[in-house]
């Protein structure tokens, strides 16, 4: 199936110094609930986490938030997610997370961010699921982190064999495009049946 349903969005649980961080949530919360893609994330109401949430609801599209029971009042869960999942720990809300998407899109974030949107790549990288991994660059945010990616190539530590594959949006209107075009090229050379998510 080629429906893109929902997209996995890791974000930062505080909004960030930059404006343009919470715009590019706005943005994408909009662009998806017009789309009719639910949004699946990780349940708090605190920082891009809930801008996002909060805008895709208000635009009337379908919010799946998971939080694990020991982040419920930390992260100030968001109530007004249609769909409400605690879960005991890290792995479980992680994992559910992936579980519940079609596609994971990394806005600014902090460790928490970067520990997600990591663990899809090495996934990816080992053949474990197709699904597409779009970085949003939102203002050169991630550059450091492609940097360290060439860095790694450059001193032989990801080889050609073994490639990191994400996509970068510079632009957060081209987040969704970006991921349609993913899903119909892997879905005509046949690699979507090898994700892990057996919906797919």
């Amino acid at each position: 199936m080629l429906n893109l349903r929902n997209i996995c969005v890791y974000c930062g649980s505080s909004p960030g110094s930059d404006p343009a961080f919470k715009e590019a949530a706005v943005a994408l919360g909009r662009n998806m609930a017009a789309e009719g893609i639910g949004l699946v994330y990780g349940g708090g109401g605190n920082g891009l986490m809930g801008v996002i949430a909060r805008t895709v609801r208000e635009e009337g599209g379908l919010v799946t938030g998971i939080i694990p029971e020991f982040l419920e009042k930390r992260e100030h869960r968001y109530e007004g997610a249609q769909k409400q999942i605690v879960v005991p720990d890290m792995h479980t809300r992680k994992r559910m997370m992936f579980e519940h998407a079609d596609a994971i899109v990394a806005l600014p974030g902090g460790v928490g961010t970067l520990e997600e949107l990591v663990e899809q790549l090495t996934w990816v990288q080992l053949d474990q699921h197709a699904k597409p991994v779009v970085i949003a660059d939102v203002g050169g945010f991630w550059r450091p982190l492609l940097d360290l990616f060439a860095h790694m190539r450059n001193n032989g530590f990801i080889r050609p064999d073994l490639e990191v594959r994400y996509l970068v949006a510079e632009k957060i209107e081209d987040v969704i495009p970006m991921i349609k075009k993913a899903r119909a090229m892997r879905k005509a050379a046949g690699n979507l049946e090898t994700s892990l998510d057996p919906r797919l």
